[in-house]
């Protein structure tokens, strides 16, 4: 540009707007003859004294909104900046400028026609909504002249902020809730999967303490691989974010280091991902020294990939020694030296735990105790069960993953014949790989089982996709071949008239942990089955030694 025009541009700058008002008529005409001269749109970052913050230079189209970080932004919901910018096609508000104002959280955004010969025409402003019956995210004006513009800028905000802080008091946190969610659904099939998906994201929401306020569900041909929802779509979700006091974003699928980094850096809000989300509800459960450690572990591993990828020479230190030279290891590098130490300390902890566990079941080999070993999808009655055959009092909370650590306990039968059985983490659907890995120890307790009762629970909707999940992880697990009674619990809380289909093994029974309908035929099973694990161990072992022997 000439040096004439930054000299305007300049100019411009330094000018001061009435706060009362959107624009001055003067520096309206400034803006458009210095528009028009250059050929691109100029817009100016208004803050409410008046002061223009920043001068703002695009091409004829559009402007490219700077990366000015938090600049004016106040406690509030609103940024306390307005922006307004030129139209030279005489063209309203566009759906990038109301995307700004979002992203941005503006107080306002304006657009100001420039005519051919560089005058200020008609101006056509925006605002944001709160929450509203009408599901309106945006107020956007009539065009009107320049000259004519009379609205009370100051009284708007006002009255604006008063509304947001209205909705924002009847939504105070409840009690245990720290954070508002919105849950994110994007699939490549049918919406009412991606529905029944959501469900249960939201029962691991509420299990982790946050209160879930709204939820979107996107239906695409192929997942977008930097924002996961397309870039419109992200941009009303920040809207409506924004009108339900929502601050955290919580996607039901795993999201790549990028991916997290990406809609972070474009929402300026928390993002998680449903890993995550169980990651941390583990975290919570866990009592035990064993737990704790297999927790801490897989979150390690789930994090260290995502640790930021921004290099800060402030937190960059000298190399020790003589003849160090220049910035040292980055704190990011320190970081993840620390975590990658950690790691291997916390995996040569499980390997002892391990061993332990291999000790104990040795000695259990030795004494000829059979061992019972309770799977099942979360929150389908495993410890319920448990405390009902063994009269313990293990926790039990009708929450997902309420109880986490493992759990043995003694069942004796009239007979004086007794067994253990061993209650182990609830599984779910694409349990995260960090977890299986990490709870390697205590899951290896059930490769040593003669039985296992695989608990349904056959009052939820989705008991077929829930037994679905687990079989296929007992299947990743090389744990398929053991025998398995399929144990449908929670009859109580389902209508007379429904029949229940028989699994393809013909080994089940109905029963009720809560109330004790149908014990005594699980019990029977139980004994008759264990009987026949034994028998065929005996004879293995008895035909392993006949085969020494000889």
């Amino acid at each position: 540009m000439k040096a004439s025009q930054l000299s305007a541009l300049e100019k411009l700058g330094k000018r001061r707007i009435r706060p009362g008002e959107i624009i001055n008529v003067e520096p309206a005409r400034l803006m458009a003859g210095i528009s028009r001269e250059i050929g691109r749109q100029i817009g100016i970052l208004i803050d409410r004294r008046g002061n223009i913050e920043q001068v703002i230079i695009g091409n004829a189209e559009r402007l490219y909104m700077p990366d000015f970080g938090r600049l004016g932004e106040s406690a509030g919901r609103l940024r306390n900046l307005r922006l307004v910018h030129t139209h030279l096609k005489g063209e309203p508000l566009s759906e990038e400028d109301l995307g700004d104002m979002a992203l941005l959280r503006l107080d306002m955004v304006a657009a100001l026609e420039v005519d051919e010969k560089g005058f200020p025409g008609n101006i056509q402003y925006a605002h944001l909504l709160p929450e509203n019956d009408e599901k309106k995210r945006f107020w956007i004006s009539d065009p009107i002249s320049v000259h004519h513009l009379n609205e009370d800028f100051l009284e708007l905000m006002s009255a604006l902020e008063d509304q947001f802080s209205q909705l924002k008091g009847r939504q105070v946190h409840k009690l245990r809730f720290t954070d508002r969610a919105f849950l994110v659904g994007v699939t490549t099939e049918s919406s009412a999967i991606q529905d029944e998906r959501l469900d249960e994201l939201a029962q691991l929401a509420e299990t982790a303490g946050v209160e879930v306020v709204g939820r979107v569900v996107q239906r695409r041909f192929q997942i977008d691989p930097k924002y996961i929802l397309g870039v419109g779509r992200l941009r009303e979700l920040l809207i409506e974010c924004m009108q339900a006091d929502a601050d955290l974003l919580i996607f039901d699928r795993e999201l790549s280091p990028a991916q997290l980094r990406s809609i972070a850096e474009f929402t300026d809000m928390k993002v998680i991902d449903r890993t995550q989300l169980i990651l941390d509800i583990f975290a919570g459960r866990a009592q035990t020294r064993d737990g704790r450690i297999q927790v801490e572990l897989a979150q390690l591993k789930y994090r260290l990939p995502r640790l930021a990828q921004k290099k800060d020479r402030a937190f960059s230190r000298l190399m020790g020694g003589i003849g160090g030279r220049g910035p040292g290891e980055q704190k990011l590098e320190i970081d993840r030296r620390v975590t990658r130490d950690r790691i291997a300390l916390l995996e040569r902890e499980i390997e002892k735990l391990s061993e332990q566990r291999r000790l104990r079941r040795e000695k259990r080999k030795r004494n000829d105790v059979p061992v019972v070993g309770l799977v099942g999808y979360t929150n389908a009655g495993k410890s319920t069960l448990l405390n009902r055959l063994t009269n313990s009092n293990v926790f039990v909370e009708n929450k997902l993953f309420a109880t986490l650590d493992p759990t043995s306990r003694r069942l004796r039968f009239p007979d004086e014949r007794e067994m253990l059985l061993v209650d182990t983490v609830g599984f779910i659907r694409e349990l995260p790989q960090e977890l299986i890995s990490a709870f390697k120890a205590t899951l290896e307790e059930l490769n040593e089982t003669d039985l296992l009762l695989h608990v349904v629970d056959i009052s939820s909707p989705q008991c077929e996709q829930q037994m679905s999940s687990v079989d296929r992880i007992l299947k990743d697990m090389q744990l398929s071949g053991i025998p398995q009674i399929v144990v449908y619990n929670k009859i109580d809380m389902l209508p007379e008239d429904v029949e229940i289909e028989k699994p393809d093994s013909g080994r089940f029974v109905c029963i009720s942990a809560h109330n004790g309908t149908g014990l005594p035929d699980l019990v029977n099973m139980i004994r008759r089955e264990v009987g026949k694990a034994v028998k065929h161990r005996e004879s293995a072992r008895n035909s392993q030694s006949g085969r020494h022997v000889g």
